[in-house]
């Protein structure tokens, strides 16, 4: 702790997907920071990034958000800033001008390992999430449906029957999946979950992933030039 005393943690569980885990310590009388409502932050909000760079301990850092629902092929979509990040700051907060909460520093785009100006942080809203079903079951389970999928790009919208880039192309149907159960066919471009709109890769991947087993989702697809309604019972992910 920034006062030099030391705990013995337990690790609750942790989701590698995610890159979320939860840890308790026997302590009393700890301070702590309230959590923000990350689904309500805007680009550029300041936001301070707080860790130990380079082995600096309670450095903080200042900057604004640069992006929000970054998506970088990763399971999470990120918060971007340009508040400096260093190897040291993963799993410290990044903090409003409030002092809440509002992501956890992840990780770095730089061409040389250390900060050039773009760093990426988990929302709190989503590690939240992860973090009850770990504390409730003491891990993750993420939907699955047994499939391949590939983006759809403007050079492939034409042989698709597409007017505009959207959606995801099912590239491989898992025999016996639920995918195919449902009725789901290579080709197939799902361009819409329930009330969620794809588009990109890792829209599908969260969607299916964030879903329960079990859960029935509706899918929308375009299949030979028109839409078709398509409903797919969630498995569970190995």
């Amino acid at each position: 702790m920034p006062d030099k005393r030391e705990f013995k943690a337990k690790v609750i569980g942790s989701d590698e997907r995610s890159d979320v885990a939860v840890i308790k310590v026997d302590a009393t009388d700890l301070p702590f920071l309230k959590m923000a409502n990350s689904d309500k932050l805007r680009v550029g909000e300041w936001v301070m990034a707080v860790g130990s760079p380079f082995g600096l301990k309670n450095t903080v850092t200042a900057g604004v958000v640069s992006a929000i629902n970054r998506d970088t092929g990763d399971y999470v979509s990120f918060i971007q800033t340009d508040a400096a990040v260093n190897p040291g700051n993963s799993g410290g907060p990044l903090v409003n001008v409030y002092g809440e909460v509002i992501g956890i520093n992840s990780q770095i785009l730089s061409p040389s390992g250390a900060f050039s100006g773009v760093a990426l942080a988990i929302p709190i809203n989503d590690a939240l999430k992860v973090a009850e079903q770990l504390r409730v079951n003491g891990k993750v389970e993420h939907g699955r449906i047994g499939v391949g999928i590939a983006l759809v790009t403007e050079d492939n919208i034409q042989s698709l029957g597409l007017t505009k880039v959207q959606g995801v192309v099912i590239t491989q149907v898992e025999s016996n999946s639920p995918a195919a159960q449902g009725g789901l066919n290579v080709g197939d471009v799902v361009t819409r979950i329930n009330t969620v709109a794809i588009e990109s890769v890792g829209d599908f991947a969260r969607t299916i992933g964030d879903a329960k087993p079990g859960t029935v989702l509706q899918l929308e697809v375009w299949r030979d030039k028109r839409s078709v309604n398509l409903s797919v019972t969630v498995g569970k992910a190995k």
